[in-house]
């Protein structure tokens, strides 16, 4: 199978590069990403120094934030919604005026940094998340979930977010792939960098986030405890609320 046919079946949405498009990314990307993510892709531009967390280092073809495996490229879909929606928290903002034509431009040209984007054997499809059980929308059935997710929670997460999951847990030298310090997130925000749903905390629990010590529980967990343990955030998230308006 060669490579466009082992793309076709890993359902990763990836079409055939055309010189052009090339062209055009590479325009698109200098007029708006070059600042931060440099003329080499390697996150070391000029105001990409000065910004934390770093701009990604797309010569890595690392990404964190995927609806694909643990290890595995993100689809054409994750990258579009980056382009699209920003980053939360970080320097990257959100092109929601930019063309559908120089979306799909730049992205090309962006995996060009990397020979990951080379290789059959990096392209997984996305990983499927399960509807949210119907208990969410039962008070009683909710709390005791969210008991459950709790003990789940204080063997698993608790060491790097903290009991509070206010990201003060014990373990502090929390490192990056490529030795930057990466500070546990404070899951009582309303929200998480992939996104601000609760799905979005499931498909991180399943999938890792890749480049940092946030690992995937696809593997040790089943769906039921994951979910609970995305019911104990979200009860973290609707206690805090009720404090911050206090």
């Amino acid at each position: 199978m060669g490579l466009s046919g082992a793309l076709a079946g890993a359902a990763t949405n990836v079409a055939p590069i055309e010189i052009h498009d090339m062209l055009q990314g590479h325009f698109v990307y200098m007029k708006n990403c070059v600042f931060c993510h440099g003329r080499r892709g390697d996150g070391k531009g000029e105001m990409g120094l000065t910004v934390i967390p770093l701009p990604r280092d797309f010569g890595a073809g690392v990404f964190k934030y995927r609806s694909t495996p643990s290890g595995s490229l993100p689809t054409n879909d994750d990258l579009v919604r980056t382009v699209r929606e920003g980053i939360a928290d970080t320097a990257m903002p959100a092109f929601t005026a930019l063309p559908e034509r120089d979306v799909q431009a730049v992205i090309a040209y962006v995996k060009t940094f990397s020979p990951r984007w080379r290789k059959p054997e990096n392209y997984a499809p996305p990983v499927t998340i399960p509807k949210r059980p119907p208990w969410f929308d039962s008070p009683e059935e909710f709390t005791r979930r969210v008991v459950r997710g709790r003990s789940l929670y204080g063997n698993v997460c608790a060491p790097c977010h903290g009991s509070r999951g206010d990201g003060l847990g014990g373990v502090t030298n929390l490192v990056d792939s490529w030795g930057n310090a990466t500070p546990a997130r404070d899951l009582r925000l309303s929200y998480i960098r992939s996104g601000r749903q609760l799905e979005d905390i499931y498909k991180v629990l399943i999938n890792g986030i890749d480049g940092t010590p946030m690992p995937s529980f696809a593997e040790g967990t089943t769906g039921e405890q994951r979910w609970e343990l995305v019911a104990f955030i979200e009860q973290l998230r609707r206690d805090y609320g009720k404090t911050v308006q206090e």
